[in-house]
């Protein structure tokens, strides 16, 4: 298969730099510049050509990924996904700009966390329950080094959902992540600030990763489910400088240049 190379074209901020590349891809996947089993270039080629980290690069790819339109083959590279019927699960990214767009992707979360905690505890093995316990460790310890415990939180879910052994349920979470992450950064500033948020936030966790633990399904459906409801909570419930800073996260931003190419 031949990969696609072209001129450099650096990104610019203060666009989020991983949604301009997820969208240049996307437009020339839709343009059928790249096409059907056609490789990407590699990861540190995309960050030299476009002026930007692998991480970013890194982020955008995963959210073609949870749009179907790129597909991963190990020891060979990321690939533009075969030709489908099925369309690809997306949210409009303009209406999720908002506080209260923030509250209903958690409501929807809340709609699934709930079944997943179930099923995790019903057929988590020994070893999907360590790396729970593990996951659950993380985002203490990346708080206590001064982190924001953003990633170690989604990861902690993450691990969660695949403890169900059902994938789709670790795919839906993971299309779900890319709508809550710049929310989650705020409010878990938000919480940071709160002694009791942090306490409750920790105890939720620790709730769900035990109910687990201890093979208790319903138990682990209302720990999840409960953390859900909360988390909304939190959002509504924050201060007037934390819900600016937030909104402010959450302005639309402009989008990339029509023509653009990779």
């Amino acid at each position: 298969m031949k990969r696609q190379v072209s001129p450099s074209e650096p990104l610019q901020a203060p666009e989020r730099l991983s949604d301009q590349l997820a969208d240049l891809l996307r437009e020339r996947i839709e343009r059928g510049e790249l096409r059907p089993q056609d490789r990407l270039p590699t990861e540190q080629e995309l960050a030299e050509r476009h002026g930007v980290s692998r991480t970013v690069v890194r982020e955008a790819v995963s959210r073609l990924k949870s749009m179907g339109l790129l597909v991963s083959r190990q020891g060979s590279g990321v690939y533009v996904a075969p030709v489908s019927r099925a369309k690809a699960l997306a949210f409009d990214p303009a209406v999720l700009h908002s506080l209260e767009a923030v509250v209903q992707i958690v409501e929807v979360r809340r709609a699934l966390e709930g079944e997943v905690a179930a099923l995790a505890a019903q057929r988590a093995d020994e070893a999907a329950v360590d790396r729970i316990l593990a996951a659950l460790a993380a985002i203490d310890t990346a708080v206590a080094a001064g982190g924001d415990g953003v990633e170690e939180d989604l990861h902690f879910h993450r691990t969660v959902a695949t403890a169900t052994g059902n994938p789709q349920f670790t795919r839906l979470l993971g299309f779900l992540e890319q709508y809550q992450r710049d929310a989650m950064k705020v409010t878990r500033a938000n919480e940071a600030m709160r002694e009791d948020f942090m306490e409750q936030v920790r105890a939720e966790h620790r709730e769900i990763a035990q109910a687990i633990a201890a093979r208790e399904p319903e138990r682990a459906r209302r720990a999840a489910t409960t953390h859900m409801l909360r988390a909304a909570r939190r959002i509504e419930e924050a201060d007037a400088s934390v819900r600016a800073a937030l909104s402010a996260a959450l302005v639309p931003r402009r989008h990339p240049k029509k023509g653009s190419t990779l």
